[in-house]
């Protein structure tokens, strides 16, 4: 069943939405809706199972997809650019595919349309995930009365600073005062096989070549999710694709490099 989004919405003009990857939230990209919203309406939903959106029981890209549609409804979207991140890309792609005729643009950061747990994959990538999943749910929120707390359980296997950071803000109060995760940590930890290998290739078989709307890839050169063995597979789907690489920026391109990431963005819409 669908569920209603929570969303930030800024700017004026034609409608452009962004949608988050796993682990993060609309909060994520406010920085870059401001740079947006001179020239666009900017929506950011919270993705099912992720910030102030509902929690399910279950978390495919299909669920991700009819929750979006139901979104352009209620918002009177009747065309958009959808620029989507890491999981947000695959749900972007899959939903231009599935509604062509609502995508003006799309515009997909850091994620290929692949399996991510084949072998000629980055497939420490997905241990990365089960690992960080795991740890989540292992932590007593309960027994924890601060941020650094946290931080220093998840730092005994999470050496990257950056990472644990953006995992934390996922940490909020609940109404009893207790720590408690914005994401729905047991739903998302059973869909990681879904989440990692879904829109891959192959779902592509019957669809390819898209040419209906304009199609640009934004890959950080610093990381493993788009490689340059990557592009031709790209290409077969989108022939008219336009790749752009962001040096010195890896997975978290917009963060990491926030300026040539929204330079990248403009300079195609």
């Amino acid at each position: 069943m669908p569920v209603t989004l929570k969303f930030k919405k800024s700017g004026h003009g034609a409608p452009f939405v962004i949608l988050h990857g796993l682990y993060g939230a609309s909060d994520n990209w406010i920085s870059i809706g401001r740079k947006l919203e001179d020239r666009f309406t900017v929506f950011i939903p919270d993705l099912r199972n992720h910030g102030h959106s509902p929690h399910t029981t279950t978390h495919t890209y299909q669920d991700m997809v009819d929750d979006l549609r139901i979104f352009f409804i209620e918002h009177h979207i009747e065309k958009a650019i959808v620029l989507g991140h890491s999981m947000g890309g695959k749900v972007a792609m899959m939903f231009a595919a599935e509604y062509p005729e609502l995508v003006k643009g799309l515009i997909v950061a850091d994620i290929a349309p692949k399996s991510y747990n084949k072998i000629d994959t980055p497939y420490k990538t997905v241990m990365e995930h089960e690992l960080i999943l795991s740890l989540m749910e292992e932590l007593n929120l309960v027994a924890v009365s601060s941020r650094k707390e946290i931080d220093t359980f998840l730092a005994e296997k999470l050496h990257n600073v950056t990472l644990r950071q953006f995992l934390i803000k996922n940490i909020h109060r609940n109404k009893d005062d207790y720590f408690e995760w914005k994401i729905n940590v047991p739903v998302l930890k059973h869909a990681l096989v879904l989440i990692t290998t879904g829109v891959n290739s192959e779902w592509f078989d019957d669809r390819r070549p898209i040419l209906g709307y304009r199609v640009t890839f934004i890959r950080g050169l610093k990381s493993d999710y788009i490689s340059d063995n990557d592009l031709p597979a790209i290409k077969a789907i989108y022939p008219e694709a336009k790749i752009i690489g962001i040096a010195d920026a890896g997975h978290w391109l917009h963060a990491e490099q926030p300026e040539k990431f929204i330079e990248a963005v403009l300079s195609v819409v």
